[in-house]
């Protein structure tokens, strides 16, 4: 990715150079590998209800239309990701959280919204700037946006579902103990796991080559998907005060960590 420098004048100019470069070895080995992570995470379908399969689906199209090739088949690849890692936390401790009533195997479609429509948001403005010729900084700031929602949603489903297998939670303001399974209660176990979803989603933009500040973008991701479990933690906080509900909490969440990383994107790339 390559942006344009502003001019003297009060239209600033932005560069034509696409933003994912197209003959790289690492994108055609993401190809590849997002065929073989397509025909493995069909099993992961298993943890979303059939309505949810079919609002994933749509989701799914929507994005592949608004990247396009190839944009449009890593927003897909990525989000089919983050499906695979959500499978994969979800079972993790299912006996003990069986026990304690906190396992939630299956997902409505309230939660693919939920999770989803923030990187639709962000796929939808990569669109309007390519439609426009705005490339560079703006399909920049719009791609980093979206891998960033993702890192959020992946950083607050890792750090829900392994965070339960912590010591007694505390909650975010005024760090009191909290029941398990309480709506702004923390671990450090928990946090750490968020870290964990958060990196393993945005690492994968390194699959994507850009012309300059490759590790600097991944870094601004990470931060700022980690930052999207905090931020849902707070507003959880609140969920359990009558404001709002698990699904609120998860799309705003999810906006503000891409919004923080646009901020971010904007002041350092």
């Amino acid at each position: 990715m390559h942006a344009g420098k502003a001019t003297s004048s009060s239209r600033p100019s932005y560069s034509r150079e696409p933003v994912i470069s197209y003959d790289s070895i690492y994108l055609k080995t993401f190809w590849i590998s997002g065929i073989l992570l397509f025909v493995d995470s069909m099993g992961t379908f298993l943890t979303l209800n059939a309505k949810a399969v079919v609002a994933a689906l749509v989701m799914g199209a929507v994005l592949l239309f608004l990247g396009g090739w190839p944009y449009g088949v890593f927003f897909f690849l990525l989000m089919l990701w983050f499906l695979v890692l959500a499978a994969l936390v979800t079972v993790a401790g299912a006996t003990y959280k069986k026990k304690k009533n906190l396992y939630e195997k299956y997902r409505s479609t309230k939660n693919v919204i939920a999770n989803g429509l923030w990187p639709v948001i962000m796929a939808l403005l990569f669109f309007l700037f390519g439609l426009l010729h705005y490339y560079g900084l703006p399909q920049l700031v719009a791609f980093a946006g979206f891998v960033a929602a993702v890192s959020a949603v992946s950083s607050d489903k890792f750090s829900s579902e392994i965070g339960v297998l912590d010591g007694e939670p505390r909650a975010i303001f005024g760090f009191k103990k909290v029941k398990k399974g309480t709506s702004g209660g923390i671990t450090g176990l928990g946090l750490l796991a968020g870290l964990a979803g958060s990196l393993l989603v945005a690492v994968m933009a390194l699959l994507v080559p850009v012309s300059a500040g490759a590790l600097s973008l991944f870094l601004i991701i990470a931060f700022s998907g980690f930052a999207g479990t905090v931020f849902d933690s707070m507003l959880g906080f609140f969920e359990e005060r009558g404001v709002g509900n698990k699904y609120t909490s998860n799309f705003f969440a999810s906006a503000l960590a891409s919004l923080l990383c646009v901020l971010l994107v904007l002041a350092f790339i």
